[in-house]
């Protein structure tokens, strides 16, 4: 595989915390894009992984969840220095210097907003495949 990258559109987030200056967003199922060079075709996968982002700022209070409520992302962005990642984030992706998410949850007016110093990207266990994506599907 080439390139990989986190769709954040429909990716489930398991936890949303903020401690001590460090936001964690842990995804239950991080719907993850694979591409091959030369190839038409991707693949679709999903892993668990947690966003990290340290000497951290929160911008906005965030959303709490209600009993048995699962948040999805909605989508959003998360800018790494000069680049800005727009519903998407590259895997892997470790970086200091301004860094800042903006994600949006599915359903509501909620945004998970901050800014710090540093993010990295921790992805979990096996990746796990869901299927090909072919060309007239027009999914990217």
């Amino acid at each position: 595989m080439d390139s990989s990258s986190i769709r954040l559109p429909g990716s489930e987030l398991a936890e949303i915390s903020f401690a001590d200056g460090t936001l964690k967003v842990s995804f239950a199922r991080a719907y993850i894009i694979k591409t091959m060079t030369g190839s038409a075709e991707k693949t679709l996968w999903w892993q668990a992984g947690e966003l990290v982002l340290a000497q951290a700022e929160l911008l906005e209070p965030l959303p709490e969840p209600k009993p048995g409520e699962t948040f999805v992302c909605e989508g959003g962005d998360i800018d790494e220095n000069v680049y800005t990642y727009r519903d998407m984030i590259p895997i892997p992706l470790e970086s200091r210097g301004h860094c800042r998410c903006d994600l949006k949850v599915r359903g509501t007016d909620a945004r998970i907003k901050a800014q710090g110093e540093s993010l990295c990207l921790v992805m979990q266990a096996t990746p796990k495949y869901i299927e090909h994506i072919r060309p007239e599907q027009g999914n990217s």
